[in-house]
């Protein structure tokens, strides 16, 4: 299996963006998938996630401001920063759950996040 993740960047608070992940080497239709992220000095914790019938799972700290959506035909997973604040600056990657932050396969390309004050 392998993930890779794009579309980071610096931007200012309040602002967006809209990051992606390519995935291989798995039935990518069948499978929930989710979004983490690693701030500097933190452990990684669980962002977002969407089933395989479009369900999706939010960590507070996100909601109503994040929103992970799927293109199965693609194989890519997304997710869409709005409203950002500084303490979501972080490393994202993509990964099939497991259970809390905690996945399923080994750790691919991430994406850094930096939102400036």
């Amino acid at each position: 299996v392998q993930l890779q993740a794009f579309g980071g960047g610096v931007v200012q608070a309040g602002g967006s963006l809209r990051l992606s992940c390519a995935a291989s080497g798995l039935n990518f239709r069948i499978n929930t998938m989710a979004w983490y992220r690693q701030a500097p000095g933190q452990q990684r914790e669980f962002v977002a996630s969407i089933s395989s019938s479009g369900a999706t799972n939010y960590t507070d700290s996100v909601k109503g401001r994040f929103t992970i959506s799927r293109d199965n035909a693609r194989r890519t997973l997304y997710l869409q920063l709005d409203s950002l604040k500084p303490e979501d600056t972080a490393v994202y990657y993509c990964n099939r759950p497991s259970g809390g932050a905690v996945a399923r396969d080994s750790w691919g390309q991430g994406t850094l996040v930096t939102v400036s004050s």
